[in-house]
């Protein structure tokens, strides 16, 4: 039908059947007969117990149950897509069609786990179309060529994808503790949720992105760190395994290979601990459950102290497995098997030397902290970090790793804290004093980069008391929420142990509690300034302002945009109380009166006397209107932020805005002249019954009046003068208190007298002798570099001798060891023997000899037994049942 619809003569000229043909095909007719035996063949296919292995690819993936499969998979295919094609005849050429069906085994790898039913399934899948095709190409219907599985694109190595998926696996599992903590109750926690209820033969696309993201990096490394968006992205602490971690790391990915006679993984069983209301009997059994995911969990929360008590949680597990499942069911047999490959594994894993386990660029874990200035520094400490960007506010961090480099370098690596200044949010959002946000960022540090402690306490915990014995002289934060760096959001933390690390989380702290519970109180936001006229709700989120690399942004910013339905509206501010009355005018005015104080404004003004004539009226003062200030935010709200900012010396007085005034001044029409010893009396308009203020009349300054001088010398802080080096601060101008003073502008540069008498410069005899020294040091450089490589040869044999005399001491001591571990065995033998054969050792020896030849053969003979009922049990199973001419077995 198709095709007669296509060759209608239509008196219309159309171009819609040249759009649909899209070009003659060459497939010949036997090539659509072998794609439609493909296809049946494919679809035919069962394992040997009747599994379907086509069955999942028949249809395509449903994009309600998985979205994120169409993320991951950009050219998706199903089995019932190909079959659609042949009927139709859709295929140009025999490649398209290969093409379509090696996608379908294809996707299914790339987005499965290797371990999944499902990647096995295209393993399978995939075995059927390449022998089919081969069964094409021995028949002449296709070449070899073509009969070829193209190309598409990377698959991820088995035992690599099972390793980033274990480090994903742990990866979620940290941010699951994280996020366990956030009050956000938006879609974006019940779409994680799906993500992680989803099926564990998904490979998470998390894993994928890594995958490609460090191609990417590898690809153009200098492009990501000129990118200042690239430092948002949220990180996880380094993997830094002791020996004893990284053996029964080795020990679980072992057990995690083998596979039984149905070609499943057999650690498929014990993944998880069976559900409580799905198996009660199960738990009414087994009083103590284990399973891998609990192996896991303990031993990423340092629960281990050796190998030999993990390996007793994993008997326990097969134990466990053993006691529950029939002797002769898959489950037990696999136990078995996995219970023997964890010993033999983990014997392995204990003869090897800890120098074998050495980390990633030699990374060395130190546990048990490092010792850095007479202290010690460790897992869960508080610090502060030198913050390259503003040495005034250091970074607020969390020790979470500690090692050492190949170089003997110390390095941790901590979770920073933004100060509210560094984040983005919106302008009215108000903060707690001394308050800190958790950020995803861990980042490494030179442990000299470390500067001092500190301490940050759940603002649950913060109004009640302070950690004891606490030095008073440290800083102490509090912590409300966490941000969000990439979508600058701030959620409410639940639960503050899910932000500690693993080794602290079941650790607390005892308080010094105050006699009541303090008030918490908030402040604006303490760069509510930067928000512009212009800002408008529905402007993109502005960007920090970044700096060095590893550091914090050098500022934050603020929007306008709506509120999240989620977040409190800001406090209602403090209202300001009524202002008092002015006093009563003055009956008579000075030459210079003091001050009036203005019943509106916190603003002081001096009323200047101006010169006139005798006999001449002073000018009346208007009566002032009511004036409505709005509030605004000013830099000057800062200052309770900059607690380490520079400070002038002496410190300069901030000077409050002055209001605007709803009346024209007045100028004066007369010039300034020297004030008149005589008084006048001042003449005043009535005021008026509804006015509460009184404004004095603007005068002019005397002639006399000097601007204050503007501050020419700051210096920094205590603590942040602390942390310049004394050698460094010596070499500068620094006041009484040691302070390094900073000058607003360089000094005068005062004319330099002439110079008489003739320029100084050395004699020829000297340049001739310095230049015969220069000499000499080059020929003595040249011989040496010369010598050097014999030099280093020597070196290097002197070294391979002392370390061969080394390695045949150690091998001579350990056969004198061995042999004096086999004198105390036979002397400890013998005497054991003679106290229980009443010294009668010989016949003692042949009694325990001639036993243990009789339990062997005991043993053999059972087994005997047992194989030839094994064999009786198979044969009898095997029995055809014969029908009408065609066998059972020959039917399916």
């Amino acid at each position: 039908m198709a095709a007669k619809r296509a060759e209608s003569d239509t008196p219309i000229p159309s171009t819609e059947t040249n759009q649909v043909d899209g070009g003659s095909s060459i497939v010949t007719e036997d090539e659509w007969k072998g794609m439609s035996t493909v296809m049946n063949a494919i679809y035919g296919h069962r394992m040997e117990d009747g599994y379907d292995p086509s069955k999942i690819f028949q249809r395509k993936v449903n994009k309600r149950a998985v979205p994120d499969y169409y993320d991951v998979i950009k050219e998706p295919m199903a089995l019932s897509i190909i079959k659609q094609k042949i009927g139709a005849k859709e295929y140009k050429s025999f490649q398209d069609f290969v093409r379509d069906c090696a996608l379908v085994p294809y996707n299914a790898q790339v987005y499965n786990l290797a371990n999944s039913q499902a990647y096995q399934d295209a393993l399978e899948v995939k075995g059927v179309l390449e022998s089919e095709l081969k069964k094409l190409v021995d028949e002449k219907v296709i070449t070899e060529e073509v009969g070829t599985l193209p190309y598409i694109g990377e698959i991820p190595d088995p035992d690599q994808a099972v390793a980033e998926e274990d480090e994903e696996e742990d990866e979620e599992d940290d941010e699951e503790d994280d996020e366990d903590g956030e009050g956000e109750g938006e879609g974006e926690d019940s779409e994680d949720d799906g993500k992680r209820k989803r099926k564990r033969g998904v490979r998470s696309t998390a894993a994928i992105a890594k995958r490609e993201g460090g191609a990417k990096a590898k690809e153009d490394p200098a492009a990501k760190a000129n990118d200042p968006e690239s430092r948002k992205k949220r990180g996880r602490p380094p993997r830094v395994d002791t020996p004893m971690e990284a053996r029964i790391k080795a020990i679980m990915k072992g057990i995690r290979k083998p596979r039984n006679s149905l070609n499943k993984l057999m650690v498929s069983h014990f993944e998880r601990v069976p559900d409580k209301a799905a198996m009660p009997e199960y738990h009414q059994e087994i009083k103590t459950p284990m399973a891998m995911d609990l192996l896991k969990r303990k031993l990423k929360r340092k629960k281990y102290n050796s190998v030999d008590q993990f390996m007793q949680d994993v008997e326990l597990m097969f134990e466990n497995a053993k006691q529950y499942n029939e002797d002769d069911s898959q489950v037990y047999k696999d136990a078995v098997h996995l219970q023997k490959e964890a010993r033999v594994i983990a014997q392995q894993e204990k003869e090897k030397p800890d120098n074998e386990y050495v980390m990633e660029e030699g990374r060395l874990p130190m546990p048990n902290g490092i010792l850095h200035n007479g202290e010690l520094w460790k897992v869960g400490d508080w610090i502060h970090i030198q913050n390259a960007n503003d040495l005034t506010k250091p970074i607020v961090a969390q020790i979470y790793r500690t090692w050492q480099d190949a170089e003997g370098g110390k390095w941790v690596n901590a979770c920073w804290y933004y100060r509210p200044e560094q984040t983005i949010h919106r302008f009215d959002r108000h903060f707690l004093e001394n308050e800190v946000v958790k950020t995803g960022q861990y980042r490494d540090h030179p442990i000299d980069e470390v500067v001092d402690r500190c301490f940050v306490m759940f603002f649950t915990r913060y109004n009640k008391g302070r950690p004891r014995d606490f030095p008073a002289d440290k800083e102490i934060y509090v912590c409300e929420a966490r941000y969000n760096e990439e979508k600058h959001k701030l959620n409410k933390i639940k639960t503050w142990a899910s932000c500690l690390p693993d080794e602290v989380r079941d650790k607390d702290y005892v308080m010094d509690l105050f006699d009541a519970p303090r008030k918490l109180k908030k402040v604006p936001s303490p760069i509510a300034y930067l928000l512009k006229d212009d800002q408008k709700e529905t402007d993109d989120l502005p960007k920090p302002e970044w700096g060095a690399e590893n550091a914090p942004p050098k500022i934050g910013a603020v929007h306008r945009r709506p509120r999240d339905p989620k977040e409190s509206p800001p406090p209602e501010p403090t209202p300001t109380p009524p202002p008092q009355p002015p006093p009563p005018p003055p009956r008579q005015i000075s030459s210079i009166p003091p001050p009036a104080t203005n019943g509106y404004s916190n603003e002081s003004r001096m009323d200047y006397a101006m010169g006139q004539p005798s006999g001449q009226t002073p000018i009346p003062a208007p009566t002032p209107q009511p004036q409505h200030i709005q509030p605004s935010y000013t830099p000057q709200q800062t200052q309770q932020y900059n607690q380490h900012s520079a400070s002038p010396v002496p410190p300069m007085q901030h000077m409050p805005a002055s209001q605007p005034s709803s009346f024209a001044a007045i100028t004066p029409h007369l010039p300034f002249a020297t004030p008149q010893p005589t008084h006048h009396m001042a003449q005043y308009a009535t005021p008026q019954t509804q006015s509460l203020y009184q404004q004095n009349p603007v005068r002019a300054p005397p002639l006399g009046y000097k601007t204050p001088q503007p501050v020419e010398v700051y210096h920094l802080n205590d603590h942040a003068n602390a942390n310049i080096p004394l050698e460094i601060r010596q070499q500068f101008h620094c006041d009484e208190q040691g302070h390094v003073l900073f000058f607003t502008a360089p000094p005068i540069d005062p004319q330099t007298p002439p110079k008489e008498g003739a320029a100084l410069g050395h004699s020829a005899r000297y340049l001739a002798a310095k230049k015969k020294r220069e000499a000499l040091l080059a020929a003595r450089r040249k011989a040496e570099e010369a010598e050097r490589p014999e030099k280093d040869r020597l070196a290097k044999r002197k070294r391979e001798e002392d370390d061969q005399k080394f390695q045949k001491a150690v091998g001579d001591l350990r056969v004198k060891a061995m042999k004096f571990l086999e004198n105390q065995l036979a002397e400890a033998t013998a005497k054991e023997y003679q106290v229980l054969f009443n010294g009668d050792v010989e016949s003692g020896v042949e009694a325990t000899v001639d036993r243990l030849a009789e339990m062997q053969q005991t043993q053999a003979e059972r087994n005997k037994a047992m194989a030839e009922r094994k064999a009786k049990d198979e044969a009898s199973a095997n029995v055809p049942i014969r029908g009408l001419n065609v066998t059972l077995d020959e039917s399916t």
